[in-house]
């Protein structure tokens, strides 16, 4: 598929995925629905986040708690994709998977950096809600051209990824993604910012899907969000880490 031809970078709000399907309710997708689902997704996230975290300063090793969660968390990912479906029923589980990566991260972060995993969820939610405001009083305008701009930055980042961590498996260090230089915190705050303005994208294709879908297809905008709001703490973490090891 061309990357130009998507419709947004998350795979949730891609048009295949929103293909009207035949359905017998009257019901339909609502914003208070969203947010309500979206809630409870990440009280979820945070029991798992909370436990990991626990086990770890008791001097339990979350090595396994946090690699599997992220494992769970790509096979539910990548099952909704093809499934969109199924998402009412492995979202739960890949919140609860997410808590268990998140909680082991963050864990390992706040024992060598104290308070910064609270520092990253405090810009993450005041990111959202500024993303929210610009959208809803059409500050920035999510035009043909900002999405394409911001589809293909996502690619492209997530391919350097892919790269690194291909790398870091045969033991090769790749400065510009792990390490601590201008240019590899350069790197990060690019990632953040196109993180950030994903979450645009993600308002702009709930907006006008909401009354038009049927009410199940929420917990597929709910997953989208998800994604979305995950990325944009990973980011955020890793560059508050950076910084506070530069400085």
């Amino acid at each position: 598929m061309r990357v130009f031809a998507l419709r947004t970078s998350n795979p949730a709000f891609n048009r295949y995925f929103w293909k009207q399907p035949k359905s017998y309710t009257k019901a339909r997708m609502s914003v208070s629905g969203i947010i309500l689902k979206a809630i409870s997704m990440l009280c979820l996230v945070t029991v798992t986040a909370a436990y990991t975290w626990h086990l770890y300063f008791n001097g339990v090793a979350t090595k396994w708690h946090t690699a599997i969660g992220m494992f769970v968390a790509i096979v539910c990912s990548l099952y909704i994709s093809f499934k969109h479906n199924a998402a009412k029923y492995l979202l739960p589980i890949y919140a609860l998977a997410k808590g268990f990566f998140l909680g082991g991260i963050s864990a390992i972060a706040h024992q060598r950096f104290p308070n910064v995993p609270f520092q990253a969820i405090g810009v993450t939610l005041i990111t959202f809600f500024v993303m929210f405001l610009l959208y809803r009083w059409k500050l920035i305008r999510v035009t043909r051209k900002f999405r394409a701009m911001v589809i293909s930055a996502t690619v492209s980042i997530f391919m350097f990824y892919f790269i690194g961590w291909v790398f870091w498996f045969l033991k090769i260090d790749i400065p510009y993604l792990w390490g601590t230089s201008w240019f590899a915190i350069g790197f990060n705050v690019v990632a953040a910012m196109v993180a950030s303005f994903s979450l645009l994208l993600d308002f702009y294709y709930i907006d006008r899907q909401v009354g038009r879908y049927p009410k199940e297809r929420e917990w597929l905008a709910t997953w989208g969000l998800l994604i979305t709001l995950v990325w944009l703490y990973v980011e955020v973490l890793r560059l508050l880490k950076k910084l506070a090891i530069r400085f």
